[in-house]
């Protein structure tokens, strides 16, 4: 076989950086090696790039540049990579048999000396999220590289390689081998609980800026982009109640309490009530539930069904008689922030004609102490481009707010995770969201939620549902705005 690739990495020590490099040059594959540093460094059998920040449209514009070869190896984390047996032979036979603009394969991953497979999952359309796993290799065509040269992104520092990610899967099928190729050494070792609000922090903000920008132009591209304004809701329908807050509950004896007096203590001008429905718990969750229901304070309810989850439970209580004109979200082991977070949340709605409204939550330990990252206000939201940026992103916010005819409507999915980012997508591409930024919820992380601590395969399965759902929703909005606009019928086979 020809000569035909050319990689480039970036460099981490010269030890383990020379050692990556002979392991490369012992394919007959590879033309050439770059290695991208920002300093010069003493390295044999390659050639250096100079660069400020790996990921860059100027980094990545360098590359093309260099480009001969039919193929580029990229590998831009800086954490250290070894190659697997025949790694680069079966990325380029993988890569001419299906002609993909880009490969990227599983690895092993290396932590505190144990080396265990890290599976990764395929791409599709609504795999949007800038921090999608490809793991530490992309292996790309060399005529994507040369297209990327083309597009207008000449002062981003941080979504170089987003973009070309986003130029390559208009070119084509995005391929995923389920085969670990390579090796990782994994520094950062932190919990999936801990990894999830990196893009909320403060000094993530000028990335996530620069994600967005590029996000938007790919939905334009795409046909997918929706445009301000949104249409306004009326509030039409006769309730008895003003609104409902709704508690889907299985096996939280320890948090329930706190939960259901947080409602209790709410100071409103309208009427309101709290539908708590008890999926079947075991661990004295029910006696506490009874206990209240007895005084008249709540409704307790038990499904007849024993297949529902969290998105099933909010669907028996959005139905059931009782349910006021805006249903509202607390999770049984959060609580409400104090006793006029009803009030702001209402006052919302009515403020801004909104068929859904998101707030703005505090983290907080068990004992109710704020912890890392504090506030969550997901301030990357604006009424013009939220509804597109939403795609991007992994989460809205909390809590969350509808008004109860639109929910019956659209109905929630009867899953337990991610149901709530389907119903702020399904809703963003047809209807306006209020926004509040002040935190009126506190969120308690503890050992028993959800997403404190995920291993790669659950993590896995809940990144691949929210990429299909991206999925469903961007099929919609394509759909939609090819009706608005029949001169992108070219675009049905996306």
């Amino acid at each position: 076989m020809n000569r035909n690739i050319d990689v480039f990495f970036v460099f981490s020590d010269e030890v383990a950086s020379q050692k990556l490099i002979n392991q490369f040059r012992k394919s007959a594959l590879v033309n050439q090696v770059y290695v991208l540093t920002k300093v010069s460094v003493n390295l044999e059998n390659c050639e250096q790039i100079l660069v400020e920040e790996n990921g860059s449209c100027s980094t990545i514009r360098q590359i093309a540049k260099l480009v001969q070869a039919d193929y580029a190896l990229l590998a831009l984390s800086n954490s250290n990579i070894e190659l697997g047996q025949g790694a680069v032979e079966r990325l380029i036979q993988v890569a001419e048999n299906t002609e993909a603009p880009m490969v990227y394969c599983d690895y092993f991953e290396l932590k505190d000396t144990v080396l265990s497979p890290h599976p990764l999952i395929s791409y599709q359309l609504g795999s949007l999220r800038d921090d999608f796993d490809f793991g530490p290799v992309r292996f790309f065509r060399a005529d994507v590289l040369k297209a990327f040269r083309y597009e207008n992104y000449e002062t981003l520092k941080y979504a170089g390689s987003y973009a070309l990610r986003l130029r390559a899967s208009r070119m084509g099928e995005l391929v995923h081998i389920p085969e670990c190729l390579f090796t990782m050494i994994e520094t950062d070792t932190r919990t999936s609980g801990e990894k999830q609000f990196d893009y909320v922090k403060a000094a993530a903000r000028e990335r996530q800026l620069e994600m967005e920008q590029v996000c938007t132009a790919h939905l334009r591209d795409i046909g997918a982009l929706l445009l301000a304004p949104f249409p306004e809701t009326m509030f039409a329908e006769p309730f008895e109640q003003e609104a409902s807050v709704i508690i889907p509950v299985r096996n939280r004896v320890k948090t329930i309490r706190d939960a259901v007096e947080s409602v209790l203590i709410q100071k409103t001008t309208f009427k309101f009530n709290l539908i708590v429905v008890d999926n079947y718990s075991t661990d004295g969750t029910t006696e506490i539930l009874e206990e209240y229901a007895a005084s008249g304070k709540l409704i307790h309810l038990i499904p007849e069904r024993k297949d529902l989850g969290i998105g099933g439970c909010w669907n028996e209580a959005v139905f059931h008689p009782a349910c006021g004109k805006f249903a509202i979200q607390l999770d049984s082991d959060d609580l409400y922030s104090d006793k006029n977070t009803l009030q702001i949340i209402v006052d919302k709605f009515y403020e801004e004609n909104c068929a859904m409204v998101i707030g703005s939550y505090r983290m907080t330990n068990f004992k109710l102490e704020e912890i890392p990252p504090g506030v969550i206000d997901h301030r990357e939201w604006t009424d013009d481009n939220g509804p597109n940026n939403a795609l991007r992103i992994n989460g809205l916010g909390a809590p969350r707010a509808f008004y109860t005819p639109i929910l019956r409507e659209i109905r929630v999915p009867n899953v337990s995770y991610g149901e709530d980012y389907a119903l702020g997508l399904a809703i963003s591409g047809k209807y306006k969201i209020g926004r509040i930024y002040q935190p009126v919820y506190l969120c308690r992380r503890w050992d028993d939620n959800t997403d404190a601590s995920l291993d790669v395969g659950k993590l896995n399965v809940h990144n691949r549902y929210k990429d299909r759902i991206r999925t469903f929703e961007l099929q919609s909005r394509i759909q939609r705005n090819k009706r608005v606009d029949p001169d992108k019928a070219w675009m049905e086979d996306l």
